[in-house]
């Protein structure tokens, strides 16, 4: 169980860990699973006090299955979630539907599967030694003495927990990240509202097809995961009405989900209306502009970021998580390498410069999809943007994005020493 690998010890006012990872979500757990399996003990640092679930599920492409076989978890999953074969997009403007296959390739191609986002936790979490995970440990500040090879990073409990090696997995607003000089992600002018509907007799979507709506500002989406549960979602151009409603209570989240659902198909509206609850959430679509991780510094020494720390995205092509994944096992084989002839900033370098070209490209990808697929943000651009929708970007474009994402490899690790 999850719980195991996160037992919560007493720790003296300061310690020395090989690595230190800031945070325990996707990318957090995947690093330290990662460094585990490449004979590399971690410390994980997470500000709440329990694993977080936050977003109900995520659909996972063929990248991040290979991921997830690299760190050994990919087989406790896939027998749980069907595979994914085709995406039905309908633009409602105009009354076309287009078909886009998901082909499969012939090297153990897992599919396209949508996951419980807590069940991928703690599949990972149980992959690690108990006391890996460090829960209620809020991060106050960090820093570097003199030419100490240690980086200190100060909790808000007063303890101190030195490392040879951080890497900042704390998310979209991370400590880390500010500290290394990135600057801030920004606002794509959109917000999402995500959860899961439950059907206890079942729904009549078919498990192998995942249905989009494209409206005028508004996209929504409906995925099976098993025959009870859909992953819902409505993309729109936020408004600042809405944001007063989505952050009251769950209660008025749901009567901006039925508002911004009412000029969708019965399905949609349907999923609405079975929607759990504490599954639903609101959230700003925000993204770190590509040039900033091509030319920022995402790194410093041995201290560097990885997933939403690195590369927050809009999730139009369903990367942020697959993307963290893949984080993981590229900078556990560098530190790897790097450990055997104990230059471990090597390692850290090698690492931001597999990851760079591959993040900004993803991050340019999903911004151009969803400002495509929504129809633009506002105003003038949102005739070009449904012209070029229609003309160019399902004829010529996003085929070659989806393929360009699922054939990526990020390789195997080597074994521990």
């Amino acid at each position: 169980m999850a719980s195991s690998a996160a037992t919560h010890t007493p720790m003296e006012k300061q310690q020395q860990h090989e690595v230190a990872v800031v945070g325990a979500g996707i990318a957090g757990l995947a690093t330290a699973v990662g460094l585990r399996r490449v004979g590399l003990p971690s410390l994980v640092l997470e500000k709440s006090p329990e694993l977080r679930a936050a977003g109900a599920a995520l659909t996972l492409f063929p990248n991040a299955w290979r991921a997830l076989e690299a760190l050994g978890v990919a087989h406790k999953l896939i027998p749980l979630y069907h595979a994914i074969e085709r995406s039905r997009v309908t633009d409602l403007s105009s009354g076309t539907t287009r078909e886009v296959p998901f082909s499969r390739t012939n090297r153990g191609d897992s599919g396209i599967r949508s996951v419980h986002r807590k069940a991928l936790l703690e599949a990972l979490a149980e992959e690690l030694e108990p006391g890996t995970i460090r829960f209620s440990s809020k991060i106050t500040s960090i820093d570097q003495e003199g030419s100490s090879p240690l980086t200190a990073l100060h909790l808000e409990d007063g303890s101190v927990i030195k490392a040879k090696v951080v890497i900042g997995c704390d998310g979209v607003h991370s400590v880390v990240a500010r500290w290394l000089g990135l600057a801030e992600a920004i606002d794509s002018g959109r917000s999402a509202i995500r959860g899961l509907a439950v059907f206890p007799e079942g729904h009549e979507l078919i498990n192998a097809e995942a249905l989009q709506y494209l409206g005028d500002g508004k996209r929504a989406g409906l995925v099976s995961l098993n025959s009870k549960e859909l992953y819902f979602f409505i993309t729109h151009t936020s408004t600042a009405a809405e944001k007063e409603m989505a952050a009251e209570d769950e209660l008025s989240l749901i009567e901006v989900t039925e508002n911004l659902a009412k000029d969708f198909p019965p399905e949609v509206q349907m999923a609405v209306r079975h929607l759990d609850p504490a599954t639903v959430s609101w959230a700003p679509l925000l993204f770190r502009v590509p040039w900033n991780i091509l030319l920022g510094r995402i790194h410093r020494g041995c201290v560097a970021v990885s997933g939403d720390a690195m590369h927050p995205m809009t999730p139009e092509i369903g990367q942020g998580g697959c993307a963290a994944l893949e984080d993981a096992v590229v900078l556990a084989r560098n530190l790897a390498r790097a450990r055997s002839t104990a230059h471990l900033a090597a390692g850290v370098e090698g690492y931001t410069r597999e990851r760079r070209w591959r993040s900004a490209g993803v991050v340019a990808a999903a911004y151009l999809s969803g400002w495509v697929q929504q129809g633009g943000n506002a105003g003038a651009w949102r005739w070009a943007a449904k012209w070029f929708r229609r003309r160019i970007y399902y004829r010529y474009i996003h085929h070659w994005i989806v393929e360009a994402i699922r054939e990526y490899d990020c390789g195997d690790l080597p074994p521990a020493e």
